[in-house]
C-alpha cells in the first residue's frame, strides 16, 4: 500500500511476522537487492528491507523493470499487486502478503514479504528456499491418478503423448483465492502463484494482471465454477462491497483509474448477486504454462 496507507483489522500472521509490523517495516526499512528471480517475466529481485536482526526478506518488483503489455496500461503493475493486497486485506482471508509501493534503489515499486521458510536467513541470497508452487494443491497428474476430492480443470497430453491432468483440491483456502481473483478480475492465475504460508496457510501472488475493466479472468481454480457460495464468503463479499463503495474504494482510485475502481466494484457485487462462483466463458481461460 502506499505510504502511511492503511486497511482496518490487519491481524493476519505472514511467514511469522504479524501484518501490521511487516507492513510498518517494508516500509521505512533500506532496501537491499540480494538476487533476482531468473523466470519472472518482469523484473523480480529477491531483497531485504532493514539491517540485522531486523532484515525482513522481500520481493521489490520496480516499475522501471516492467515490460511493455499490449493490454493493460504501461507501468502500472506495481500498483496492481499493492491493489490486489488492499482488497485482500479487506476479506480478512490474508491471500496476499503485506505489500507497499515505495521508492527503493531502481525507483518506486511494490515490494513485498518474502514468503520465507522458518528459520531462513533472508541476508543469505544464495541459501533462498523458494515455497513450493501450489502450495500442494494444484498438480498436472495422470489422468487414472485423479483423487477423489480433487477437481480436473483440463485434459492434455505430456511431451510424450501420455494423457495427463491439470488438477486442484477442493480446499477451502483455495475458494477463498478463486473468489478473490473472480473481484480483481485476475488475468494470470497460475499454479505458481499459489504458495504455502506458515501453518497451514496458503498465498496467492504475482497480482500485477489485475483490475482491467474488460473480463479477463484465466485460473487454474475452475474447478469451483458453479458452485454456490458459503455463508461466510456472502458475509465477507458484503463487507468487501460496503468498503467498495467507500473508503477502499477511495483507496484503489489512488491506485487504479476511477473506471477501474468501479469495474471491481460491479464484480464483487454481480459476484454476491449471482450467488455462485463463475464458470469459464470463450477462449484463453486458462494461463499458459498452467505452473
Amino acid at each position: 500500500m502506499p505510504a502511511g496507507e492503511r486497511v482496518p483489522a490487519l491481524n493476519g500472521t505472514f511467514a511469522g511476522v504479524g501484518e501490521q509490523e511487516a507492513l510498518s517495516r517494508l516500509v521505512a526499512g533500506e532496501i537491499r537487492i540480494r538476487g533476482r528471480l531468473a523466470d519472472a517475466s518482469n523484473a523480480t529481485l529477491y531483497a531485504t528491507v532493514g539491517t540485522g536482526e531486523d532484515e525482513l526478506a522481500c520481493v521489490y518488483k520496480p516499475v522501471s523493470g516492467e515490460r511493455p503489455l499490449w493490454d493493460f496500461p504501461d507501468e502500472t503493475l506495481a500498483r496492481r499487486e499493492v491493489a490486489s493486497y488492499a482488497v485482500s486485506a479487506t476479506t480478512g482471508w490474508h491471500v496476499v502478503p503485506p505489500t507497499v509501493f515505495r521508492d527503493g534503489p531502481l525507483g518506486p515499486g511494490s515490494v513485498q514479504l518474502w514468503l520465507q521458510q522458518d528459520g531462513a536467513d533472508p541476508a543469505d541470497a544464495e541459501d533462498v528456499v523458494l515455497p513450493a508452487p501450489g502450495a500442494g494443491l494444484i498438480d498436472i497428474v495422470g489422468l487414472r491418478r485423479v483423487e477423489p476430492g480433487w477437481h480436473t480443470v483440463l485434459e492434455a497430453e505430456d511431451g510424450g503423448g501420455r494423457p495427463v491432468a491439470l488438477v486442484h483440491a477442493d480446499d477451502l483456502r483455495l475458494r477463498r483465492i478463486a473468489i478473490l481473483d473472480v473481484v480483481l478480475n485476475n488475468a494470470d492465475r497460475k499454479g505458481g502463484h499459489v504458495l504455502p504460508g506458515w501453518s497451514g496457510a496458503v498465498h496467492g501472488v504475482d497480482h500485477g494482471l489485475t483490475f482491467h475493466v474488460e473480463p479477463k479472468l484465466r485460473t487454474v481454480l475452475w474447478g469451483f465454477g458453479g458452485q454456490r457460495l458459503l455463508a461466510e464468503e456472502r458475509e465477507v463479499l458484503a463487507v468487501l462491497v460496503a468498503d467498495l463503495d467507500g473508503p477502499l474504494g477511495e483507496l484503489l482510485e489512488q491506485l487504479l483509474t476511477v473506471e477501474e475502481a468501479v469495474a471491481t466494484l460491479e464484480r464483487a457485487e454481480r459476484l454476491l448477486r449471482e450467488d455462485r462462483l463463475p464458470r469459464p466463458r470463450g477462449h484463453r481461460t486458462i494461463p499458459w504454462p498452467p505452473f
